[in-house]
């Protein structure tokens, strides 16, 4: 397939690189930030991104890492723009939403102009989805900018999240109280479009508001809460890590008292490819909750792939 209109487009984030491989144009893909991995073909391209953290440490060190850089007001990230202006791009896809999560909007700005001399304007297309629907107006904005028809991807997806509410709502015979963490220490609950997808997959999500920041919570908080069901999916972290560092919640006091531990019902996933990344992908991670919240209605294949009970 060649590049549709010559697009020569840079993604700084992984959920813009999903969201162009959706919509079918992956080729016209020319460079990525750091962190974009998938599709797996698109780890052969030009690297646009760097971090200025340390991401082996371990959680309460990164997050304490990242709190300093911000107080600072130094960004998180930095853009190799020597690499962009070798690249020309046409678009640049960024986001103004987390400034934890990648490359923000201003930075990308600042990049641009440095490059003076550049014969190259590109398009600057900055992504902010907090909630479900905003994802899919993300789909749609990047479709219109790339003059791309993004109705049969929207439909698709949509319809697969329905047919999962559905079936739920016809057959499921509890709603469980669901908290999902995405950070182990200091601990924080997962907002913005995760209690949407925890509503879709049949639970009850608890400490966390859809479409707000994820909180920081005190611990007594959640045993005060007790829930049924707790999800765990750090933030950059996949399943393999997040198994690694979950074990810091296990000599928390009170810990075994959780009624989710007594009845082991804690589970752990690959936030990192998943749920961290509002774009087409959070279909296939209600999929993954589905499977967990109901395993007597759904099974889509994710499980010891994607998630695992924690023991």
């Amino acid at each position: 397939m060649s590049k549709k209109n010559n697009l020569r487009i840079v993604s700084l984030l992984p959920s813009a690189t999903e969201i162009v491989a959706c919509l079918g144009i992956s080729e016209a893909l020319v460079g990525r930030s750091h962190e974009c991995d998938y599709p797996p073909d698109v780890r052969d391209l030009p690297v646009c991104t760097e971090a200025r953290l340390n991401t082996d440490k371990r959680s309460g060190q990164i997050d304490a890492d990242v709190q300093t850089l911000l107080q600072n007001a130094l960004s998180i990230y930095k853009i190799k723009t020597e690499v962009l202006g070798q690249l020309k791009p046409t678009h640049i896809i960024t986001q103004d939403q987390c400034d934890v999560c990648a490359v923000n909007l201003a930075d990308v700005e600042r990049a641009i102009a440095e490059l003076t001399n550049s014969n190259f304007k590109p398009q600057i297309i900055s992504l902010q989805p907090n909630l479900l629907a905003e994802v899919w107006q993300d789909i749609e904005r990047v479709a219109q900018a790339l003059k791309i028809d993004a109705f049969p991807v929207i439909f698709e997806l949509q319809s697969r999240m329905e047919a999962i509410a559905k079936k739920n709502k016809q057959r499921a015979t509890e709603i469980p109280t669901v908290v999902a963490l995405e950070w182990v220490e200091p601990l924080m609950t997962a907002g913005n479009w995760i209690p949407e997808l925890i509503e879709v997959a049949g639970g009850k999500s608890l400490l966390s508001v859809k479409g707000e920041n994820s909180p920081y919570l005190f611990w007594e908080s959640l045993l005060d809460l007790d829930p049924e069901v707790i999800i765990i999916m750090p933030c950059g972290f996949d399943l393999e890590r997040t198994e690694r560092e979950s074990r810091v919640l296990t000599k928390r006091p009170g810990w075994k008292s959780l009624k989710a531990v007594k009845n082991n019902r804690v589970y752990l996933v690959d936030g990192n490819s998943y749920f961290n990344r509002p774009g087409p992908r959070l279909v296939d991670s209600t999929e993954i909750l589905a499977e967990i919240l109901h395993p007597e209605i759904f099974t889509f294949g994710h499980k010891n792939q994607s998630w695992k009970p924690m023991v």
